[in-house]
């Protein structure tokens, strides 16, 4: 029997409610990563953000997220990579030439910079442009037809370009992936030779754009997500012995977190829809979201014992998926970013941040 999605809901005040109701229906049945990459290509057009879409996406991300974190980590990059070849208004026709026809597509967007390598863009014959070197973290690539991928132009700027991966000048490194969380997505390096590319925006409007930031919050959304569906194995646990008061504790610390991240995405979704840049309120969302699933973490497994860690499979699988994915978050790295973005607001005579 198909389990239906129990919905996260961030707020109904922004609307969305049916848009997010129509794409959790389409991915009812959807089990694994692979069963998630079949459907995202049929998902609804209108899950992006920026737009009246906002709120459903990231209530259809951390839907997803708090059943299966995996799954949610295999949809978002696709519908964040949908999203920015709409801001772009790259020709389809172009796309079509290099990655295949649109019903058959399933996105990554490959951003990661590393240490002693690079991928280089040229000008091909014809005015074509040509892909060169080595990009690192390449979640799912063996899995995807197509990415977005950054590259360095002669100048020194980077810029975006969309290709194709199943052409013979893709290779994928051969790193172990020794991963105890997100087993499914394996991240590896690509090989990249003479291969074509249609550019996505111009030189350094990836980094610049509003969507950016935005991109970076729905990222945030799934982490929520995942902490939920803990919140929820904890809920249920309590309910069983409402009488044992460290486990109420531990609740209320529980949900005092949760309700804190809900109401700063619902905030930030609200300035998305608006199509507002966002990038302070998108770098505060994912430093209370960060936080918040950490402290999920620590209260699930202090209410809990180790009984979970050690006999229920599914429990498991999400706190070793929600250990892994939220350490995009940069931790004390990206609350120095926080503090300047903070200072710049100040300086900017933008009035007192709090």
């Amino acid at each position: 029997m198909t389990q239906k999605y129990a919905a996260v809901r961030l707020t109904e005040a922004l609307g969305g409610g049916a848009l997010r109701d129509a794409a959790l229906a389409r991915l009812e049945g959807v089990q694994t990563v692979d069963d998630a990459l079949a459907a995202a290509p049929d998902l609804p057009s209108g899950l992006r953000p920026g737009g009246p879409g906002t709120a459903a996406l990231w209530e259809v991300l951390a839907t997803v997220a708090a059943r299966d974190l995996a799954v949610a980590r295999a949809i978002e990059p696709h519908l964040d990579a949908l999203a920015i070849l709409e801001q772009a208004q790259v020709d389809d026709a172009a796309l079509t030439t290099v990655v295949g026809p649109v019903e058959a597509r399933t996105w990554g967007v490959f951003a990661a910079e590393g240490p002693g390598v690079r991928v280089d863009a040229t000008d091909g014959v014809g005015g074509t442009v040509r892909l060169d070197g080595t990009k690192p973290w390449c979640s799912l690539a063996s899995s995807l037809t197509a990415a977005l991928v950054t590259a360095h132009l002669p100048d020194g700027e980077r810029a975006l370009f969309a290709i194709d991966l199943r052409h013979p000048g893709v290779r994928q490194g051969d790193e172990p992936w020794a991963a105890r969380g997100l087993t499914e997505i394996p991240s590896a390096s690509l090989h990249l030779h003479d291969v074509p590319a249609v550019p996505v925006g111009g030189p350094g409007w990836y980094l610049r754009r509003p969507g950016f930031a935005w991109g970076g919050a729905g990222v945030a959304a799934c982490w929520y997500g995942g902490a939920v569906g803990l919140a929820r194995t904890l809920v249920a646990s309590v309910a069983a012995r409402p009488e044992a008061e460290l486990l109420l504790m531990h609740l209320g610390d529980v949900d005092e977190h949760l309700v804190a991240a809900r109401a700063a995405l619902t905030e930030v979704a609200g300035e998305v829809a608006e199509g507002r840049p966002t990038k302070l309120g998108a770098a505060r969302v994912r430093a209370t979201v960060a936080r918040t699933v950490e402290r999920v973490l620590r209260a699930s497994a202090h209410a809990l014992g180790p009984a979970p860690l050690a006999l229920d499979a599914e429990h498991v699988k999400r706190v070793a998926d929600l250990e892994l994915y939220v350490r995009q978050h940069h931790a004390e790295r990206d609350l120095v970013s926080l503090g300047r973005k903070v200072l710049a607001q100040r300086e900017n005579a933008q009035g007192e941040p709090w």
